[in-house]
């Protein structure tokens, strides 16, 4: 599977994200992305191929297999990563929401010049309002799905080892059938080793979502509420950012202007001193 798309969107939204949120995006690329590329994909291989039973009944090795082994390892944790990351792009696609109303806001207050537009795209959003909660819903989506997969790992391979010799009695098998799993010791700590990252994962989604519960309460605490939108606060935020810096440059206007009276002003009544001196 190519990761470099996958791993072009998600990143867009680190630059939105808490402090915790980029060190969660930073383990899942390096410790689980990075590993599962690099290592695991190479360890696992074609793993029925590998997968020896000591038996030539035709199809027994097959059933076999799929009884113990549903679904591949690399395919499960890849299903997983996509998963887990997707609630991500939901910020993503919320910031975009925000960026453009933005922009339209730039367009109608006579700012919608290449610079603004620009700087639009540059500057870090908020969390607050409505993009606080489509946060906080995206990190508790991720906690969830970590949590199901962890527990479907569990149910799949009890205590998360893999056993080196399986038994197996299905059709068409005629008998008890001895299978062997290839390298089960190197799969059982790369298994651990994933599903170790992954409780790291979870720990770091809590320790966000407890942050930005307790941040919205101290925000709350210093500011009386507005009963309004998060999308009418958010405009009405920007528009009285743009009236601020409209009214700063007609009060630098107007000094400027009264430093030239002044000036010219100075100028007269020196001219004046002179030809009363003479």
């Amino acid at each position: 599977m190519k990761w470099e798309g996958f791993y072009s969107l998600v990143i867009g939204v680190n630059r939105h994200s808490t402090a915790v949120g980029r060190i969660w995006l930073s383990v899942v690329f390096i410790f689980r992305i990075m590993v599962l590329v690099v290592a695991a994909e190479s360890v696992w291989g074609d793993e029925q191929a590998s997968f020896i039973c000591n038996t030539l009944q035709p199809g027994c090795k097959n059933v076999c297999y799929d009884h113990y082994f549903p679904i591949s390892h690399i395919r499960l944790w890849a299903l997983q990563l996509i998963l887990v990351t997707t609630p991500a792009l939901l910020v993503a696609m919320h910031v975009a929401y925000q960026q453009h109303q933005e922009k339209k806001l730039l367009v109608m207050t006579g700012h919608g010049d290449a610079k603004h537009l620009e700087e639009v795209k540059k500057h870090k959003m908020r969390i607050s309002g409505s993009l606080w909660w489509t946060y906080v819903c995206s990190v508790i989506f991720r906690i969830i799905f970590e949590g199901t997969f962890m527990y479907i790992f569990y149910v799949i391979y009890p205590g998360y080892q893999m056993v080196r010799l399986v038994k197996c009695n299905d059709y068409p098998c005629p008998n008890f059938v001895d299978c062997f799993v290839s390298r089960p010791t190197e799969k059982t700590i790369f298994t651990v080793f994933m599903l170790t990252t992954s409780g790291i994962c979870i720990v770091l989604n809590m320790v966000e979502l407890v942050y930005l519960l307790v941040r919205a309460c101290a925000r709350r605490g210093h500011h009386n509420p507005n009963p309004s939108s998060g999308k009418g606060s958010f405009l009405g935020h920007k528009l009285s950012e743009y009236k601020q810096n409209e009214i700063n440059q007609l009060l630098t206007e107007q000094d400027s202007s009264l430093k030239d009276i002044l000036r010219r002003n100075s100028g007269g009544q020196e001219k004046t001193d002179r030809c009363s001196a003479c």
